[in-house]
């Protein structure tokens, strides 16, 4: 079991790295993060189960720390407020516990990662529609197909599998790149410890 499921992982990293258009989404989207960033504006988060612990996690990379000690940086998870999250759900219903929160803190300029394995998540779909409606950027981290939110977002991440973990794995994977690229980007020069000794 072991060496069937790292050989497959290992199969989805391969894939990734040899694909060039990948790679070069996956920086466009990271030099989004940094212009979003640096115009005083903030990236959002979401998903559901996994991809929920996904989308708290990667903001709390950018709000805390990644690589090396630094300012923080603005990012939140719609998936953390139990109170805005049950509130919603029972007022409007769980198809929109996203998207509500989207119209109340959201600004133009603003940048809203949507995570769905399936690319079918319907209160990650309802929150791309509430983005797009005030101009906010949108990013899917998706499956190989992308489905309905990858037909909807500015910048899609096409993780190469069909395979709810192996997706699940690239954007942990994925997220964890895009966060220092913009750490990196934003902060390398003055706080990065290997920069300032070089």
């Amino acid at each position: 079991m072991l060496i069937p499921e790292l050989t497959k992982t290992r199969a989805v990293i391969d894939a990734m790295l040899n694909d060039a258009a990948f790679l070069k989404n996956v920086e466009a989207i990271a030099r989004v993060g940094v212009d979003v960033l640096k115009n005083g504006k903030k990236i959002m988060f979401c998903g559901n189960g996994g991809s929920a612990a996904d989308a708290q996690h990667l903001a709390a990379e950018l709000v805390s720390r990644l690589c090396y000690d630094r300012p923080g940086l603005n990012a939140v998870a719609l998936t953390t407020d139990t109170s805005a999250l049950t509130a919603i759900g029972n007022d409007y219903g769980y198809d929109r516990v996203f998207a509500r929160q989207v119209e109340a803190i959201g600004q133009a300029g603003d940048l809203l990662i949507g995570i769905s394995t399936s690319g079918r998540s319907q209160n990650v779909l309802a929150a791309i529609h509430a983005a797009k409606a005030k101009g906010i950027l949108t990013v899917g981290f998706l499956g190989q197909d992308g489905r309905d939110i990858g037909a909807l977002v500015d910048y899609a991440v096409n993780i190469p599998s069909g395979e709810t973990p192996k997706i699940q794995e690239g954007h942990i994977m994925i997220g964890h790149v895009i966060c220092a690229m913009i750490e990196e980007e934003i902060f390398g020069a003055e706080y990065n410890p290997k920069r300032k000794t070089a």
